[in-house]
């Protein structure tokens, strides 16, 4: 029960974070990703704009890779 609304409580967190205006924008078909910087697995950051001009990138985004769920 306690992990339900824990889980409610960061899905209200969420949607408000979404609600506020210019927070998150969706990209229409052919447009560029905007550029980010994110910590690496090998340590360091990486960024998007390190694949410029690569033929494929896929950005993929999850949570829980060794969670309990």
């Amino acid at each position: 029960m306690v992990r339900f609304i824990i889980r409610m409580g960061a899905a209200a967190l969420l949607a408000g974070l979404l609600a506020l205006p210019g927070a998150a924008a969706a990209l229409e078909v052919g447009e560029k990703a905007p550029d980010f910087n994110l910590p690496a697995t090998t340590g360091g950051k990486i960024s998007l704009s390190d694949y410029r001009g690569k033929q494929h990138v896929l950005v993929e985004f999850y949570i829980n890779d060794f969670g309990p769920t």
